[in-house]
């Protein structure tokens, strides 16, 4: 039998931070696995994605996708959402994927913020996958 630091942890077979997906309800969000956590569509756009994996474990939270026009670096945006932060484990290859990450202890209150950007049509938020277009 594997000791307890050997268990391997099973794979998540539901999205983590659900209250995120009950307040996008709304706009009836779809859910496909990606990567290490949760992409969430509206419509044939990527807004945000969930992700709690032991792996890169600094990068769990809401990882919120930002649309063509908008700048990784706006202080604005910033301001807005103080805890959002570059992704670690993306290095410096996707800077228009930024994280509320879910140790922050505003996490909760950022993340439905963003929920009701998204709820609200902001246009910062989303893009069309190149594999879409």
């Amino acid at each position: 039998m594997p000791s307890p630091r050997q268990r391997v942890r099973p794979a998540r077979k539901t999205p983590p931070h659900p209250f995120v997906l009950e307040a996008l309800a709304p706009l009836e969000p779809e859910v496909r696995r990606l990567f290490s956590g949760y992409a969430v569509y509206v419509g044939d756009r990527i807004v945000c994605m969930l992700r709690d994996h032991a792996k890169s474990p600094q990068d769990n939270g809401v990882w919120l996708v930002l649309s063509e026009s908008v700048n990784a670096g706006d202080k604005a945006l910033r301001q807005e959402f103080p805890s959002l932060r570059p992704i670690e484990m993306l290095g410096s290859k996707i800077s228009h994927w930024l994280v509320i990450p879910s140790d922050s202890p505003t996490f909760e209150e950022e993340a439905l913020h963003a929920c009701d950007r998204l709820l609200h049509h902001d246009a910062r938020f989303g893009r069309v996958p190149k594999s879409h277009r």
